[in-house]
C-alpha cells in the first residue's frame, strides 16, 4: 500500500481516542440479535408462502419489504463475512450530505496515496478538479477507492471517516459491522451482514442524491483537460452487462467484489408499487451468480413471496426514533427490539456488541485506529477479530466490473 503520510504511534492514538467512543465486546450471554428473535437462528426462515428458489448458494441473504421494514425471508441474516465494495453504502450514508455536489476540488497526491494495491478505480489524477457530484459518480458507478479516498480526505481523513461511519453503523443499529476502512477493501476484521447491508440500502435510499448515484447507468468522467470519458455502472442487472438482461424495475443499488471475500449484492427494484431488497453474499463462484441468486429471490418476492408473513424486521436508526435493543439473558430470550415486529436472541453473536456505560456512552475498540497505525500493510491487522466470522485471506484484488484493475 502507497503511504504519502506518516503517523506516529502517539499521534495516531491521539487521533483514534479523539474521534472514536470507547467500544467493548460483551460475554455471549448479553448479546443482542437486532430484527427479530427468528433472524438469530441459522437456515432458512420464511412464513406463509412457499416456493423459494431451490439453488440458492448464498452464504448468507435477506430479502425485505423497503418500505414496511418486513423482513420476509432470509438466510443467516446476521452472519458476518467480509462486505466488500457494498460497504460503501455505509460510506455514503456517513458522508454524502456533507458536501454540495457542485462544489469542487482539486486533487493533491496525498488524497490517493493511500488507496490499498489492487483496488478498483475509476481513475482519478492529481492535479484535476473533480466535482463533488463527479466524485460520487466515482463511488457508485464505478466503486472507485479512489474517489472514496479523495471524498474521505476531504471529511477529515481516513481515520476520521472510519470512526464516523463505525458511529453512523451504531446509531443504524447494524451491531454486525466493524468498519477497518471506509472503501470496503478486505482488511482483517472488517466485516457486515445481509442484515446490516439491507439496513445501509434502505436509510440511503431515502435520499434523493444517494438513489439517484445508485441509479445511475453511465457518465462521463473528466480526464484532464476538457476531456473525459465514459464510465459505465458495474451493477450488471442495472445495466445488462455480461450476459443479463435488465432487471425489470431495478433502481441499484450497490455490488462488491474482492479475490478473498468473493462477491456481494444489495438490490432494489420496484413492481406493482411494491419496492423490495434483497442482499446476496458469498454464493458459489461463478460469474454472475450473485445477480442471478438476487434475481430470483426478487422473482419470488414480486410472486409466490407476495403472501410471505414477516420473520423479522429492519429497525429504524436510532437517531429517528427506532428503539434500541436491550441484551437477552439468554439464548432464545425475548427482548426489546427497534420495531414491534421484532424480538431478539442470538445463535451465533458478534463480539462487537453495544455495552452501557456509567453515562449512557457507547463504546468499541479498534477500526479507525488500526487503520491509522497499520494503513502501510494492505490488510490491517484488528485486534479481537471475531474468529467465527469469515474473514479470507491473503492478497486482494477487487473489481466489481468482473476485470481486476490495478493488479
Amino acid at each position: 500500500m502507497r503511504d504519502s503520510s506518516r503517523l506516529t504511534r502517539r499521534a495516531a492514538l491521539g487521533l483514534t481516542a479523539a474521534a472514536l467512543p470507547v467500544y467493548t465486546a460483551t460475554p455471549a450471554s448479553a448479546t443482542t440479535v437486532i430484527g427479530g428473535e427468528r433472524l438469530a437462528g441459522g437456515g432458512i426462515q420464511v412464513r406463509g408462502a412457499t416456493g423459494l428458489p431451490k439453488k440458492i448458494t448464498a452464504r448468507a441473504w435477506l430479502l425485505a419489504d423497503c418500505d414496511s421494514g418486513e423482513v420476509l425471508a432470509s438466510y443467516n441474516a446476521h452472519r458476518r463475512l467480509p462486505p466488500a465494495s457494498t460497504l460503501k453504502m455505509l460510506f455514503a450514508d456517513t458522508v454524502l450530505k456533507k458536501f454540495e455536489r457542485s462544489g469542487r476540488y482539486k486533487v493533491k497526491d496525498s488524497d490517493i496515496s493511500d488507496v490499498p494495491s489492487g483496488s478498483s478505480l475509476v481513475g482519478i489524477k492529481p492535479g484535476i478538479t473533480y466535482t463533488v457530484e463527479q466524485l460520487w459518480q466515482g463511488v457508485f458507478l464505478r466503486s472507485g477507492n479512489d474517489a472514496v479516498h479523495v471524498l474521505s480526505h476531504m471529511n477529515g481523513g481516513i481515520a476520521k471517516t472510519v470512526a464516523e461511519m463505525q458511529a453512523k453503523a451504531v446509531d443504524l443499529q447494524a451491531l454486525d459491522t466493524h468498519v477497518v476502512s471506509p472503501d470496503g477493501f478486505d482488511h482483517k476484521g472488517q466485516l457486515s451482514s445481509a442484515y446490516d447491508l439491507t439496513l445501509f440500502a434502505r436509510h440511503g435510499l431515502k435520499d434523493d442524491a444517494f438513489r439517484g448515484y445508485c441509479g445511475t447507468r453511465t457518465a462521463n468522467f473528466p480526464a484532464g483537460g476538457k476531456k473525459t470519458f465514459q464510465i459505465q455502472n458495474t451493477d450488471r442487472l442495472l445495466t445488462g452487462a455480461w450476459g443479463l438482461d435488465v432487471y425489470k424495475g431495478l433502481f441499484g443499488v450497490k455490488n462488491g467484489y474482492t479475490s478473498n471475500a468473493g462477491n456481494t449484492f444489495t438490490g432494489g427494484a420496484t413492481r406493482g408499487g411494491r419496492t423490495l431488497l434483497v442482499t446476496v453474499m458469498h454464493p458459489a463462484p461463478g460469474t454472475n451468480a450473485v445477480y442471478e441468486e438476487t434475481a430470483a429471490l426478487l422473482d419470488w418476492g414480486f410472486g409466490k413471496g407476495s403472501s410471505a408473513q414477516s420473520v423479522g424486521a429492519l429497525v429504524d436508526p436510532l437517531s429517528e426514533g427506532g428503539a434500541s435493543a436491550s441484551p437477552s439473558p439468554s439464548k432464545g430470550a425475548a427482548g426489546a427490539s427497534g420495531t414491534s415486529a421484532a424480538a431478539s436472541g442470538s445463535s451465533r453473536p458478534s463480539p462487537w456488541r453495544l455495552a452501557e456505560g456509567g453515562a449512557g456512552t457507547l463504546a468499541l475498540l479498534g477500526g479507525a485506529g488500526a487503520w491509522a497505525l497499520r494503513k502501510r500493510r494492505r490488510r490491517t491487522a484488528v485486534a479481537g477479530a471475531d474468529t467465527g466470522a469469515d474473514t479470507g485471506s491473503g492478497a486482494a484484488v477487487e473489481s466489481d466490473s468482473g476485470d481486476p484493475q490495478g493488479s
